[in-house]
């Protein structure tokens, strides 16, 4: 096996532990992501991606985080320092999603990707340099209310509009009763249209009065 592709996203603040992440590629064909560089007290290492580890609620069941207080479905009440603790009494809040099974696949993954690690640090201090790791967008910033409708779609040739516009738009266009071909009173009927199932209504209730008489007339 080797590690053919390494790619390194630096952080921006230098006091803080966790330098960089990286991904690494295997024989160009398999890719492991959200390595991290942490600084430790010995120098720089490398952490393998990792999962924060959960438990039960015993109320609801729901899962929560081992450093959850409360319960983040029902709001239970959860005891304090639920977490396993290893042979050095640290408890255990993360596993591995991937990791080595022995030390000289940990060496070599360690070694390559601190050597690739120093040698970004060399390109981001040059004019022009561009972080070739791939965040997916995780990094930008969310636009909010008429700012995201605004910059949406600007090439697409579809006219784009907000939801508040095309709100003012809908409530500007009367609408119309495609029976009567009138406006609509609010959630009602348009006046002609009920004009109109009166004057029907009024014509059947006659015919009902004249048959009545009719019908009455022969039985006496």
């Amino acid at each position: 096996m080797e590690i053919s592709e390494v790619r390194i996203k630096l952080m921006s603040d230098p006091n803080d532990r966790l330098k960089a992440f990286c991904s690494i590629t295997l024989d160009a064909a398999f890719v492991i992501r959200d390595l991290k560089i942490i600084q430790g007290g010995k120098g720089p290492f490398v952490a393998m991606p990792s999962r924060k580890l959960t438990d039960k609620c015993p109320q609801c069941s729901a899962k929560n985080n081992l450093r959850s207080a409360f319960c983040n479905d029902c709001g239970h009440r959860l005891q304090a320092d639920r977490a396993l603790r290893g042979h050095d009494g640290r408890a255990k809040l993360y596993a591995d999603v991937a990791h080595p099974i022995n030390s000289a696949c940990r060496d070599m993954i360690q070694e390559s990707v601190l050597r690739s690690y120093e040698e970004e640090l060399i390109l981001a201090r040059q004019p022009g340099y561009i972080c070739r790791y791939d965040d997916y967008g995780e990094d930008t910033f969310a636009t909010s209310g008429e700012e995201s409708w605004e910059s949406a779609s600007p090439h697409s040739g579809v006219p784009v509009v907000s939801p508040a516009a095309a709100s003012q738009s809908a409530r500007a266009v009367p609408q119309v009763d495609s029976h009567a071909g009138e406006p609509l009173q609010g959630p009602h009927r348009s006046p002609a249209r009920e004009s109109r199932e009166r004057e029907i209504a009024g014509v059947a209730y006659q015919r009902h009065e004249t048959n009545s008489d009719a019908f009455g007339e022969g039985i006496i």
